[in-house]
């Protein structure tokens, strides 16, 4: 299917009611390329890593599971044991924490 095909589909899902006006242009813009990054996509993982900080107020240590969880939508304590098992298996859980708590920032 062309792009030409997509956006006659999406005006007549418009037309119907289908899609808000809001969702009609969101998904145009995103259609022609123009509007924010489809997920999935490289731009969009680059954006979260930007965004990522440590935490002020969630924090054990260096707040790094903390800020893990806002990033990612799991909780706190999942990234502190995911970080306690790979320090008790394979040994790189330390490491990693040290690394992500000297190379992420803290959130202002």
């Amino acid at each position: 299917m062309n792009i030409a095909d997509e956006i006659k589909r999406l005006h007549e899902l418009h037309q119907s009611g289908a899609l808000t006006d809001a969702e009609f242009e969101l998904a145009k813009r995103r259609l022609l390329g123009s509007g924010p990054a489809q997920p999935g996509s490289g731009a969009d993982l680059v954006d979260q890593l930007n965004r990522l900080r440590r935490s002020k107020s969630d924090r054990w240590l260096g707040g790094v599971c903390g800020g893990l969880a806002r990033a990612t939508g799991l909780e706190s304590w999942i990234w502190r044991l995911l970080f306690v098992l790979f320090t008790l298996s394979v040994g790189i859980g330390l490491v990693a924490y040290l690394l992500a708590w000297i190379f992420i920032p803290e959130e202002p």
